[in-house]
């Protein structure tokens, strides 16, 4: 009996092993053993109908998995995969992976989007690990939702491509009905594949980086020093607000040269921190938020002992472009961080994720996620001539992205016609609603302006424009165009052209309420830039921008570099807003330019900048379309004086 009870014992225990799940992950494609480079796949899991039911825009789940393996000869450092999603997908997670726009979940994925690996963001190859596949291969379990493909049909991605420098991919392919696969391999004409013996990527450029170093590091915290340098020389910020994640529960204990923009610790207290740390008094915590924004100081805290004295910061959160001043081309702070277990060792240091930095009428930044470089070196503090080094460093590349919707925008007007040609219509958006579209056309164009309409608020306009309209007797558009919304406005007038040379007047109009100190605009001049002589105003100069030198910035002279938002006018209560206003005029020789086109377009910018941000310009020029070349002395009595009898109606 006993033999035989120990028998089944034995069989009962392999039963139940072998019935235990199988937590490996799912086989690769035979392709994967074929390649010798990086292989990327893309595996369609399962799909599923969900809530509401709608018979034209049904949305479906979807479980889908992103799979990276290094079957390369040298280690692959951060890697980045771009999958081309194309059924309007919504992402609402990912695993082993984070977005490398430092965007957050759920989000909008329907034009493609960039994977990272984290917490893992570096594959061995098997050289260097002796064939270990879970050193080798990164696996992204992605979940989200998708529009108009019901199983059992597969809406796989576009593409898929390795994003990171130095790979050659080819078109991915097909395998099956329910994989996208691609092997890239290293581009021999290419020098930043890491080698073997590198340990670190080297560091990278953009328009804006961030540097987030560890300079002093214990078992429960450390501090970290936060360096932001602008490297475009048209970016800029203003009032720049900075926010990051936390992965691991961290929580900012102290800053210096910045401040949260919220100071909260009620969600450590109601968390696991307040369990771990006791008896930590809580009330001294800055922030536990896990996305913080960190703001910069105002000037009067640069020497408080407290909150200042650090280098580059305590500038309202104004970061100028190099081109401007390289002094004031960069921000600073420093942060105490605190940790949570595991993570309570002197080397377990973890960067936050998903950075984000956005300023005040400023352009539109997207930054990657934080990629660890050779530890920065600083100026010893002590005065020694030596150098010491940050425990760890991390380096955010950001780079600017043009809004879908700018801040500003351009009118154009010229000695030879009496018109000008407004701000588009809805230029800086603000007209989607319908409240607005009811009472305003969207769609129609913006209506041609006299000259002192440049000086009203566009609600002021209505009668003095429709008036110029019947004068001309252009017909009017039923409901009238809507206004530009902008908060910033900028006139390019030619004024003169002449035989050796031309001029040309610009007007910057502030429609917002905020000021802006030490403001500047750029114009990009593709055929007049190198015949720029002085702008008699303003301070004028070239800069080259992608290699070519035709890009005039000026900025406002010592003592005349604010401009003023919108105030009252003299008599408030019956007089109009009037915008802050500064204006030059430019000249220009035709010397260097042979052959160019003053009136017929080539007078006029072809991109205009104002703080950094691209700005709407108008779809056409002026013209001399049969009006008189110059204004008649009758006309410059008659339009004043209509002004002034519709003003007073």
């Amino acid at each position: 009996m006993i033999p035989w009870f120990l028998l089944c014992s034995l069989l009962t225990a392999i039963s139940l092993t072998s019935s235990q799940p199988n937590n490996a992950p799912p086989p690769l494609s035979p392709d994967a053993d074929l390649c010798n480079g990086i292989f990327v796949s893309y595996t369609y899991n399962t799909g599923s109908k969900i809530k509401p039911n709608d018979t034209k825009n049904q949305p479906y789940r979807f479980e889908s998995e992103l799979a990276v393996v290094n079957n390369g000869r040298d280690e692959l450092k951060s890697w980045k995969v771009f999958v081309g999603f194309n059924h309007r997908e919504i992402l609402v997670s990912a695993t082993n992976a984070v977005l490398s726009d430092g965007s957050s979940f759920p989000v909008n994925v329907e034009n493609g989007t960039t994977f990272a690996g984290y917490p893992s963001a570096d594959l061995k190859s098997a050289i260097l690990t002796a064939g270990d596949v879970n050193q080798m291969e990164a696996r992204v379990q992605l979940v989200g939702t998708l529009f108009g493909v019901a199983p059992p049909n597969v809406p796989l991605p576009k593409n898929i491509t390795l994003v990171n420098q130095g790979w050659l991919c080819p078109k991915s392919t097909q395998r099956g009905t329910n994989v996208l696969e691609v092997c890239c391999t290293p581009d021999t004409k290419n020098k930043t594949v890491v080698p073997l013996v590198t340990k670190f990527l080297p560091r990278q450029q953009g328009d804006l980086t961030i540097m987030y170093d560890v300079i002093k590091a214990y078992k429960s915290k450390y501090l970290a020093q936060v360096t932001m340098e602008n490297h475009n020389p048209l970016g800029r910020l203003d009032n720049w607000k900075l926010t990051f994640l936390w992965m691991k529960d961290e929580f900012i204990s102290y800053t210096q040269g910045a401040y949260p923009s919220v100071v909260d610790s009620s969600a450590c207290i109601d968390g696991p921190q307040g369990k771990y740390y006791q008896d930590m008094d809580f009330s001294k915590v800055l922030s536990c938020a896990r996305r913080p924004t960190i703001i910069d100081l105002p000037r009067t805290k640069y020497n408080d002992s407290a909150l200042g004295l650090r280098p580059f910061c305590c500038r309202n959160g104004t970061i100028l472009p190099p081109s401007m001043d390289p002094s004031k081309s960069k921000s600073y702070f420093q942060m105490e961080v605190y940790k949570m277990p595991p993570n309570l060792n002197i080397s377990a240091v973890s960067p936050p994720q998903n950075w984000q930095i956005k300023g005040n009428l400023n352009p539109d930044y997207k930054c990657g996620p934080p990629v660890r470089v050779s530890s920065s070196q600083f100026f010893d503090p002590s005065g020694l001539p030596s150098n010491w080094t940050a425990f760890a460093s991390w380096q955010v590349v950001c780079n600017i992205t043009q809004p879908a919707t700018p801040s500003c925008c351009v009118s154009f007007s010229s000695y030879f016609n009496d018109s000008i040609i407004p701000c588009n219509t809805c230029a800086c958006g603000g007209c989607s609603s319908n409240t607005v579209s009811r009472t305003c056309s969207t769609t129609s164009p913006a209506l041609l302006l006299p000259q002192q309409a440049l000086l009203m608020p566009f609600e002021n306009r209505t009668k003095l424009t429709t008036a110029w309209a019947n004068m001309k007797h252009w017909k009017l558009p039923d409901p009238l165009p809507c206004g530009d919304n902008c908060g910033v406005s900028i006139n390019w007038h030619l004024a003169t052209d002449y035989g050796g040379g031309w001029t040309a007047r610009i007007t910057i109009f502030n429609w917002g309420e905020t000021d802006f100190a030490d403001w500047f605009t750029a114009v990009e001049m593709k055929k007049a830039g190198h015949g720029f002589e002085k702008a008699y105003s303003f301070n004028g100069s070239t800069i080259e921008i992608n290699g070519k030198k035709d890009t005039i910035l000026m900025e406002g002279l010592p003592g005349l570099n604010y401009l003023v938002a919108k105030r009252d006018g003299k008599n408030p209560s019956e007089d109009f807003r009037v915008p802050g206003k500064q204006q030059s005029v430019l000249s220009f020789t035709k010397k260097l330019t042979p052959g160019i086109k003053v009136r017929s377009g080539d007078g006029f910018p072809t991109k205009v900048f104002f703080n950094g941000q691209e700005c709407s310009l108008p779809s056409a020029f002026p013209t001399n379309n049969g009006y008189k070349r110059h204004i008649s002395t009758m006309l410059l009595m008659v339009v004043p004086f209509l002004a002034l009898l519709i003003l007073s109606v």
